[in-house]
């Protein structure tokens, strides 16, 4: 009977599992570096400039999935075409984009100034922009913004709301 007083064991906790973000991001962050280790000669991180985040990017087109059409391709502007053509596969930009946002974050987390952040510089931001534009006229799909929903009363009618529109 005395084994039945001995204090039952207290259960070790693992850490919590990091969100699919948190691994992305841990993993994107360990990429990079590994590319800035793998420049002749290496580059340290806090000498990483927006022309090294620029060549990172260009780097990772050779592993896209994304068809992007050449101006004189006769598919360039076709969303889905009918025949194979010779263009190049590319990294799409909303996958660049988000890529981009998560190293931001992580250079900031492990300890970069948010004034030095090159993943946040306005080269890197101009690139972007110029791949979207490219991918949607060469895809025949542009990216347009979407609009704001309009607000919704309490019983789901809308048509009360003064930001309706008809």
């Amino acid at each position: 009977m005395a084994d039945s007083l001995a204090p039952a064991p207290v259960p070790v906790s693992d850490p919590p599992t990091p969100s699919r973000y948190e691994s992305q991001k841990r993993r994107d962050w360990n990429t990079f570096n590994q590319f800035l280790r793998s420049q002749r000669p290496p580059v340290p991180l806090h000498h990483c400039t927006a022309a090294h985040v620029l060549e990172f990017l260009h780097y990772l087109d050779q592993f896209g999935k994304t068809k992007v059409h050449y101006q004189g391709c006769v598919f360039y502007g076709h969303p889905e075409p009918p025949a194979p053509c010779p263009c190049p596969l590319r990294q799409a930009w909303g996958s660049l984009d988000a890529l981009i946002g998560r190293l931001r974050a992580a250079y900031e987390e492990n300890g970069g100034s948010t004034d030095t952040n090159p993943f946040a510089s306005s080269g890197v931001k101009s690139h972007l922009k110029q791949v979207k534009e490219h991918q949607g006229k060469a895809r025949g799909v542009p990216y347009v913004k979407k609009k704001k929903r309009t607000s919704r009363n309490s019983d789901g009618d809308s048509s009360s709301s003064s930001s309706s529109i008809p």
